[in-house]
């Protein structure tokens, strides 16, 4: 039958396997490092791993293809319940929410800096998915990856009870801009603190981050704090 089905473009998919996590059928798989689509018949044709895909591989088409078979899925997913080993998608970039609250008895011996505060996984700009369930009245930290090393209290003074993206526009090559707008226009976000290094590269991430802000067309508050390479805050 004709009929509507995705197709992944394996040139522009990165690997990142968040397709296959928002994929419920189990229809995407990720062989050789690419996302693939596994089974026509387990494609339930409503997209819910497009808008999961950092460098939109994924498109809708019309073809030739098996119908939707629910039962099939069903079955799938209670074979897949009982394997020893997770299945579909990278297991590094599967969604996760963390309550760092949780974990703190564990190390009431140790000073309050040594707990994670953490809130969620992945924290890759490029591997979030946009439309992820923690970004629902989030308070959002975009910090350059080489803050968490420059600034020894990073986690509680600026990461403790927000979600925290991390990148490097110098290293990753992209503008981080249209993701971060989608993000916050698609989402409750509540306000976004930006810690950048003081090198000249790191503007790259503060940029992106100011120009989302305005794409989104939102008024959220928002501030940029500049850390020194010897740890200081230096605005």
């Amino acid at each position: 039958m004709i009929r509507k089905i995705i197709q992944i473009d394996e040139e522009k998919c990165n690997g990142c396997g968040a397709c296959a996590a928002a994929c419920h059928e189990g229809a995407i798989g990720m062989v050789n490092g690419k996302a693939r689509l596994l089974r026509d018949d387990y494609c339930d044709g409503l997209g819910d791993c497009l808008p999961a895909c950092p460098t939109g591989a994924i498109t809708f088409v019309e073809r030739e293809a098996a119908e939707y078979n629910e039962k099939a899925v069903q079955e799938n997913k209670r074979r897949a319940s009982h394997a020893a080993a997770p299945q579909g998608g990278c297991p590094g970039s599967r969604l996760r929410r963390i309550h760092p609250e949780e974990h703190a008895g564990e190390t009431a011996a140790a000073a309050p800096a040594a707990v994670s505060q953490l809130g969620q996984w992945p924290c890759q700009i490029k591997l979030v998915p946009t439309n992820a369930p923690y970004f629902q009245g989030a308070k959002l930290l975009i910090a350059a990856d080489c803050t968490a090393f420059a600034y020894a209290n990073l986690h509680q003074e600026f990461m403790k009870g927000r979600i925290t993206l991390i990148g490097c526009p110098k290293l990753d090559g992209v503008d981080y801009s249209e993701k971060l707008a989608a993000i916050i226009r698609e989402n409750d976000i509540q306000s976004v603190v930006i810690v950048r290094m003081e090198v000249p590269c790191c503007g790259g991430l503060a940029g992106a981050a100011k120009k989302a802000l305005q794409e989104s067309g939102k008024f959220i508050p928002w501030q940029v704090v500049t850390i020194s390479v010897d740890g200081k805050i230096l605005d």
